[in-house]
This record gives structure tokens, C-alpha cells and sequence, in this order.
């Protein structure tokens, strides 16, 4: 298995199917209403509506430095933290997922589409190297699956 097939794979691992590690950030997501996906365990803490467009916008900005292409065109704002609705609607719980999914897909083709000499150089105008962004936006859905678990935990109590 080469670089990239790896990278993929674990990308995947992270994101859909089963982890030996635990639940997937799909698997979290799975069975969660709307209404539970507002839900905050705290005021000012981040609820699981947003974590979900948080992970949509950092594979399409990991994206966007692995195809070099240009800022601004991520579909929800704030890019970064884009705000979750006011009230709970199931088509656009169902849309926002949908977005995460369609991140996560647009990902592995640019990873599948970056040259393996590519992976070891510094993404313009960054600090990271691009098999680092990949590894790092693995890493990320892992870290935010730990807190989609923790709050819909929480929220039982």
C-alpha cells in the first residue's frame, strides 16, 4: 500500500465504518435528531450542529490547500464555526450532514489526486507539510467524535 492509499485509509477510518478505536464521527452522528443536535451542555460551549459544520469546514479548507484553490467558497458562515440554526429543522440537519459527507468525499479525491511528492512539502503561505494537513483533519474528526459522544452523554443526564 502506497502513501496516499494509506492516507486515505486513514482519513476513512477516522470518518466512516468501524474504528478499533470506537465510533466513527459518522457512527456519532448516527440515531441524533435535530433537536438533540442543538442541544448545549453549557452557554458559549459549542453544541453538535456545529461541530458538524466545523469538520465540513476543515476538510474543504485541507481540501482547498492540497488543490490550491481560492478562499471564500464554503457554503455556511463563519466559515470556521458557522452558527447552527435557531430552531431545530430536520431537512437542514439532514442537509448539513449531507455537507460533511460531500466534504469528506471531495477530500479523499484530492488526497487520491496529490502526487506523493507533493506529501512532504510545505502548503503555500502554512506552516504544515500536506501529509501533516491530512493526518491533522484525521486527527480532528477523531477529536471532535470524543466530544459529539461526550455532549450526547451529557445530555441524557
Amino acid at each position: 500500500m502506497g502513501p496516499i492509499d494509506l492516507l486515505c485509509e486513514m482519513l476513512d477510518h477516522a470518518f466512516r465504518g468501524r474504528g478499533w478505536h470506537g465510533t466513527t464521527l459518522t457512527g456519532a452522528l448516527r440515531g441524533v435528531s435535530p433537536r438533540q443536535a442543538l442541544w448545549r451542555p453549557a452557554a458559549k460551549r459549542h453544541n453538535i450542529w456545529e461541530l458538524v459544520l466545523h469538520a465540513a469546514y476543515w476538510k474543504y479548507a485541507v481540501r482547498r490547500r492540497i488543490l490550491g484553490g481560492p478562499r471564500g467558497a464554503f457554503p455556511r458562515a463563519p466559515s470556521n464555526w458557522p452558527t447552527s440554526p435557531a430552531r431545530p429543522n430536520d431537512a437542514q440537519w439532514r442537509a448539513d450532514v449531507r455537507l460533511l459527507r460531500r466534504a469528506h468525499d471531495e477530500l479523499l479525491e484530492a488526497v487520491t489526486a496529490c502526487p506523493v511528492r507533493r506529501l512532504g512539502a510545505r502548503a503555500p503561505g502554512g506552516t504544515w507539510t500536506f501529509r501533516e494537513l491530512i493526518h491533522g483533519v484525521a486527527a480532528h474528526d477523531l477529536y471532535h467524535t470524543g466530544q459529539i459522544q461526550l455532549i450526547k452523554r451529557l445530555r441524557k443526564r
